[in-house]
Formats: structure tokens, C-alpha cells, sequence
């Protein structure tokens, strides 16, 4: 028993994923490479992508979102935990991070079933709510630039099924949010993560893994 979550040392983090990650070939072999990049902290650590797989699972999802892609890392976590005919729409800017991406996704045979959308991920989720999207996704990610992120959260809940899951990363700001002397400007997830536990349309968990990953079911 503990009366609080401890902190992970180095060797237990090695302990975690080296004895209960189930990381594929190729997502390691991403992961590896991404870890090379100037970005690469942009990445989610594997337990987490191994975290949300299971969340996406318990859910019986079929329709994720995920805004914020990157090299395609999370995406091949979160489509690995949907059903043969599930989709996952993926959003992101960066031609040049994304091609890192699909080549990954084609190494894994999973392509055929990933939507990837370049532009804007407000403007792309605004179009997919005017197609008539609304309450029809399951889960829906968010991994993206952090000053929107409210305003993806607010999108993320229209999209949503009641029932269904957001989970918003960098909940910590790699520990920022709990520092006096950092401004809510530098540190925006503080002001949402408050929100959020006290937002009446969701039932929300902060859960420390990761940078901190903001979980919210929709009521």
C-alpha cells in the first residue's frame, strides 16, 4: 500500500517497459528513431501508448480522434486497439514529421486503416461536426499545441458519444503546473486541468503517467 503515487527511478522505469510494455517490432523501431530527432521529446512514452491501447479496447471504440501525430508513434498504440473495421483520424501540420509516420504505418500494415488530414486540427475537426461527426467518437486524443487545447477539449466533447473518452497529454508540463513561479501563460494545461475536474459534463481523472495524461468521460 501506498498513500501516494511514487516516483518512477530510473530502474523502474526500465522495469516497466522492458517486463510489461507488449511493444511491437516496428513501434519500437519508431520509437528508437524518433528518439534520435532534435523533437523527440514530443513523443509519448510506451507505457502510455501501451495505456491508452487499453483504454481504446475497454471502450470497444471503433471512431478515434487524434490530434497532434507527429511521427505516428501514439497512432500505432491506438489503432493496434480497435477492431478490423475501426478508424483513426489523425491530425497534425508537418508534412515532414508525418512522412516519418506513414512509413511506420505502411511497415505495419495498418495505412489502409489510418486517415491522416494535414492542416489545422480545428478547422479539420470544425469539418468533420459539419459533416454530422458529432457523438460518434469514442475516444479522442489530444497531443497538440498546447495554447488550443481548451478549445480542442471543448470540440473533443461535441464529438464525442456519451460515454465516450478524451484524453489530453502534457498534463504536467513536465511538473511546471505545481510551480508557483511559472505563469498560467507558460504553463496552460494548469487552467484546464482545473477546468476539467470541475467541468459538471465529464467524470475526469488526472492520472501521473507520462507527462500526466488528463482523462475526461463524457457524461
Amino acid at each position: 500500500m501506498s498513500r501516494k503515487t511514487i516516483q518512477l527511478t530510473d530502474a523502474l522505469q526500465a522495469y516497466l517497459v522492458e517486463q510489461t510494455v507488449t511493444e511491437t517490432e516496428v513501434m519500437r523501431r519508431l520509437r528508437e528513431e524518433t528518439d534520435a530527432l532534435p523533437l523527440a521529446e514530443m513523443q509519448i512514452a510506451p507505457e502510455q501508448g501501451q495505456f491508452m491501447r487499453l483504454l481504446v479496447e475497454l471502450l470497444g471504440a471503433r471512431n478515434v480522434l487524434e490530434i497532434g501525430t507527429f511521427t505516428g508513434y501514439s497512432a500505432l498504440w491506438l489503432v493496434s486497439g480497435l477492431p478490423a473495421d475501426g478508424r483513426l483520424i489523425c491530425c497534425d501540420v508537418s508534412e515532414e514529421w508525418t512522412a516519418i509516420a506513414r512509413r511506420y504505418w505502411a511497415a505495419a500494415g495498418v495505412a489502409h486503416r489510418i486517415d491522416l488530414r494535414l492542416g489545422p486540427a480545428l478547422a479539420t475537426i470544425d469539418s468533420l461536426l459539419h459533416a454530422g461527426a458529432a457523438g460518434t467518437f469514442d475516444f479522442v486524443f489530444i497531443d497538440a499545441d498546447k495554447e488550443n487545447s481548451a478549445r480542442y477539449y471543448e470540440q473533443a466533447l461535441r464529438l464525442l458519444r456519451v460515454g465516450g473518452l478524451v484524453a489530453v497529454d502534457n498534463a504536467f508540463h513536465g511538473g511546471r503546473v505545481a510551480e508557483t513561479a511559472v505563469t498560467d501563460e507558460e504553463a496552460p494545461h494548469r487552467g484546464l486541468n482545473h477546468a476539467v475536474c470541475h467541468d459538471q459534463r465529464v467524470a475526469a481523472s488526472l492520472v501521473p503517467v507520462g507527462d500526466g495524461l488528463l482523462l475526461a468521460r463524457k457524461c
